[in-house]
């Protein structure tokens, strides 16, 4: 199986949905933060390994609580996807950091902050 072809694709999304799933409701443990989600997901062509990209709201520490947390609990993840997604093989489950969503957050802000700081030299230049 090529490493970008549709059931590879397929898999994936599959994967990330579940991943998804289980995170969000199924793990108890306090040190996984509520703002927490499945980027991204790469499950390599043999089905032995996968990369999940996780993006976390929060600050450094929220962040790498999380990581040990799922880290932690990545056995009972690797279980419950067995019992979602049906596939040859488990995957063993890497998460990698991802801090796409707090940069496009952060950039947002940014972003109103320059818009009223913007208009408010208009308003100040008309008078």
């Amino acid at each position: 199986m090529r490493r970008n072809s549709v059931k590879n694709t397929r898999i994936n999304g599959e994967v990330q949905k579940a991943l998804a799933e289980i995170i969000r409701g199924e793990i108890k443990d306090p040190r996984i933060s509520p703002w927490t989600s499945v980027v991204a997901v790469e499950v390599a062509p043999d089905l032995k390994s996968c990369k999940a990209w996780i993006s976390v709201l929060g600050g450094e520490d929220v962040r790498v609580s999380t990581h040990k947390g799922l880290v932690s609990a990545s056995g009972f993840i690797r279980t419950q996807l067995a019992k979602k997604v049906n596939l040859r093989n488990t995957p063993d489950i890497t998460f990698v950091m991802d801090q796409s969503i707090e940069y496009g957050v952060n950039m947002s802000h940014k972003i109103d902050e320059v818009i009223a700081q913007d208009a408010k030299n208009s308003r100040e230049e008309e008078e």
